[in-house]
């Protein structure tokens, strides 16, 4: 097993573009305990070790079960998770993975069930924003747990 070393700190290097998608990324008003499930979902997918390993200890520290949270992997088959949250991670899949004939107009049904346009319409952004933090941390490789003490997540108990 290889331990990943950092390549650089793009947040350092394009200080403005990151704090404008830091701004971007905290600019949501969705239900945190959807957010943290969408964040987890798709840093799951994205295999972003650093992201995946900060949105856990948040959702803890927000209160989050801790058998949802190792349930998130396998929310299809889990009896764990509300409808709303299924196509909320439903949603997160599609955008994540898309397939190469697009987002299908099942999924979008799907999505608009439990959504509003303007509730969907946010939580198309907030996949937008995870999946770019992600391809951020996976490009330079931010290890996970190395921003614990600045973000406050080591309050998680989750080392």
């Amino acid at each position: 097993m290889s331990t990943l070393h950092p390549r650089l700190d793009y947040s350092r290097l394009s200080a403005d573009l990151f704090k404008k998608y830091l701004d971007f990324a905290m600019a949501f008003r969705m239900d945190e305990t959807l957010a943290l499930l969408v964040d987890i979902r798709a840093s799951q997918l994205n295999g972003c070790a650093f992201c995946l390993d900060m949105h856990v200890k948040q959702a803890r520290l927000h209160g989050e079960r801790e058998l949802r949270l190792h349930h998130v992997a396998i929310w299809r088959e889990s009896p764990l998770f509300t409808p709303k949250e299924r196509a909320a991670l439903a949603w997160t899949e599609a955008l994540t993975r898309i397939e190469p004939t697009g987002i299908s107009d099942a999924a979008y049904a799907e999505a608009r069930e439990h959504f509003s346009e303007e509730e969907l319409s946010e939580l198309t952004f907030r996949v937008v924003a995870i999946n770019g933090w992600n391809r951020l941390n996976v490009a330079f490789r931010n290890p996970p747990g190395s921003k614990d003490k600045m973000l406050g997540l080591d309050k998680a108990g989750l080392s």
